[in-house]
């Protein structure tokens, strides 16, 4: 059990886990995701930290089949700009490997943003804290637990 799952457990959220095989040479681990337990694109979530002006880390969850669009978290976030975090920063602050970092149960509270295009689906996929294992819940119980709230920060590919 992951921090994450333990997280929704304890907070009885309604949640469902899914688990697959990782394969350490796939690509993309959203996309592998979305591969190998026949999911929508649209509906699983890539939980990305990037880093402002000011050093502070912020997570933003946008759907695997876009991209972060990094001015877009920083007017979100009301910062001047934004950059991608290193992956060791990342690791140290959410407490996951890159490729299984979960938006929930993080060692450090991160200001979150979830894409505004998950407002329209009843359930979403993120990282349950491990690759090769995702759980499906509500955006609003996402956006609880994490302290989160909605902004256009993904793009197309």
């Amino acid at each position: 059990m992951t921090p994450a799952i333990a997280l929704l457990k304890r907070e009885k959220i309604t949640h469902t886990v899914h688990s697959y095989a990782h394969d350490p040479k796939a690509d993309s681990y959203g996309g592998e995701a979305v591969e190998k337990l026949g999911l929508d694109p649209a509906q699983v979530f890539k939980t990305l930290l990037a880093s402002s002006e000011t050093h502070e880390l912020l997570v933003a969850i946008v759907p695997v089949a876009g991209q972060l669009d990094l001015k877009a978290l920083a007017e979100a976030a009301g910062c001047k700009r934004c950059e991608m975090a290193g992956v060791d920063e990342a690791q140290r602050a959410t407490g996951y490997l890159v490729g299984g970092i979960s938006p929930l149960a993080q060692k450090k509270r991160l200001r979150s943003f979830l894409d505004a295009s998950a407002q329209a689906l009843p359930r979403l996929h993120v990282s349950a804290g491990r690759r090769g294992l995702e759980v499906e819940l509500a955006p609003a119980d996402l956006l609880r637990l994490t302290g989160g709230r909605y902004a256009p920060i993904g793009r197309p590919r």
